[in-house]
Parts: C-alpha cells; structure tokens; sequence
C-alpha cells in the first residue's frame, strides 16, 4: 500500500486530491471505493502518507471529474515518484525520514537556493569542516555515526557532477565565513574552496558584508528548492534543533522567494564576495 514516508511531493498531490474530492462533492467512501480502498487509505493519500500509484490517479482524476489536461499532467508528474534506487538506499535505514527527505529534494532540483548565517552550506563543505560542524552536533555522535555522517555529507556534492546540474546559489553572512569552526588552517582551505568554486558557472556565492546596514529578516537560515514544468513545484526547508519544516504552500514558497531576492539585492556581486573570501582565507592563512 505503499510506505509512511510523508514527503513534499506527497503532501502537494494529497492536497490538490482532496481539494477536488470535496469540489466534486464526493465522500471518502465513494472515492476508496473506486480505488478498491477504504476510507484510511483516502485518508492517508490526501495527507501525504501513502502514495497514489498512476492508475489510482487515473481513476480518482475521472471520478472527480478533473478535466483540465494541464493539471491532469501536473498531477501525474508530482505522482511520479520512480523505483530508482538512490545512493543512499543502503543506509536508509538509519536515516531520520526528514533527512531523506533533503536527499531527494536535492538530489533532482533544477534549482538550489539558499540563506545561511551559520555555516557554510553541506553541499559547499570540505571533509575537515564538515568533520568540525557535525563534531558539534546537538546530539553528540559515536565515532562511527560521525564517519557515517561525513561520508553522506561528501556524497551529497555529487550532484554538481551529474550530466544536468542544479543551478547553485547560496547567500552566506560575513559572520560564516569568518567563524573559525575548526581553526585558522581549516577555515582557510574551506574558504579556498568556497573560491574556487565560485568560478563555476552554475554557482552563485555571495557574502552580506558586516557593513550592510540593510537588514532582511528571514527568521533563520533556509534553503529553497525549485523544480521546471511539468512539475512546477517548489519547497522550502527550514531546520531547528528537532529535525526540518518542509514548506509548500504557494504563500511561504512567494515570501522565502522575496526574502532570498532582497539578500542577494544586500550581498556583495559573486566576483567581490570572491575577492572578501580569499581575502579572509589569507587572514586565516597567516594566523
């Protein structure tokens, strides 16, 4: 009947499900009816927890008499989960199911966009800085869970290198780049990092510089997915102590947009936040 996992995707579809369900004025009965269901099964479909297969799609589309081609095809596209297996399917089971959820949503974005005032986003990190930030976990880590940890963390940046890209950009505090997580030497080759990799065409780095006096308040740091037609979806992820929001209603999606746009409006060009990052890795370099 498919797995519990709630994700974005899910939660979307199970929306649009219901919202035609109850403009067609049919009861969840009928509807799990037609699908040779019951009602939990509607129930959960329409808040994310199971998935709709495409002939049960089909069906419940007919049923509510959803006529609209483009939003037939919108749907089917959000339905279309895939059996591939992902590179993290062999530890899956020691994931908490938000975490898997970054995975996928990052793992076929068209587009990443991200604030952080922290640290230094996990896809941009080297082994010795990401080691530095999971060492200060909330929940400390075992040797083996922090080794884990690192491993994913550096897998992850694979998806710079598959055949389609996500366009990168990333809004960073001059306060990231100038905590010494780690100390002077890795600070240094993160930031030397970081440059580098802003001389690729498909990442934007930008730093807000300690003189800014524009402010933009966006509650915290987040990350913002988009994806092309036919899915025309996007999700924002927000994370605390406790695990990870994903948000996707058009509402949040229209205000984190704004917000990243008015950052990227106060930071430095890409070629001058490069310039401030080399500048400070040298600092570090001569401590």
């Amino acid at each position: 009947m498919g797995n519990t996992r709630r994700t974005a995707r899910r939660r979307r579809l199970g929306s649009e499900l219901r919202a035609l369900r109850e403009a067609a004025s049919v009861s969840t009965e009928e509807a799990a009816k037609a699908i040779h269901g019951d009602k939990t099964k509607i129930s959960r479909q329409e808040t994310g927890l199971y998935r709709t297969t495409r002939l049960e799609l089909e069906v419940l589309l007919n049923l509510y008499k959803a006529k609209d081609e483009k939003q037939r095809q919108w749907l089917i596209a959000l339905s279309a989960e895939g059996n591939k297996r992902n590179w993290w399917h062999r530890h899956s089971e020691t994931l908490p199911n938000h975490f898997k959820e970054t995975l996928t949503l990052e793992s076929d974005a068209a587009s990443i966009a991200t604030f952080q005032s922290r640290v230094v986003p996990g896809l941009l990190q080297t082994q010795a800085y990401a080691t530095a930030v999971l060492i200060g976990n909330a929940q400390p880590l075992s040797e083996e869970q922090l080794n884990l940890s690192v491993d994913i963390r550096m897998s992850r940046q694979s998806i710079f290198l598959r055949g389609n890209p996500p366009q990168y950009a990333t809004v960073l505090t001059e306060g990231v780049v100038r905590q010494q997580i780690g100390g002077p030497q890795i600070m240094a080759d993160q930031l030397r990092h970081l440059a580098a990799l802003s001389q690729t065409p498909e990442l934007a780095i930008q730093v807000v510089p300690y003189s800014q006096k524009r402010f933009t308040n966006t509650g915290g740091s987040f990350i913002l997915y988009s994806y092309p037609a036919p899915l025309d979806f996007d999700v924002v992820q927000v994370s605390y102590l406790g695990g990870d929001l994903f948000l996707d209603e058009a509402e949040a999606v229209a205000k984190y947009r704004k917000a990243f746009e008015e950052l990227r409006a106060s930071a430095l060009s890409v070629p001058e936040s490069a310039e401030l990052i080399s500048a400070i890795a040298h600092e570090f370099e001569h401590e």
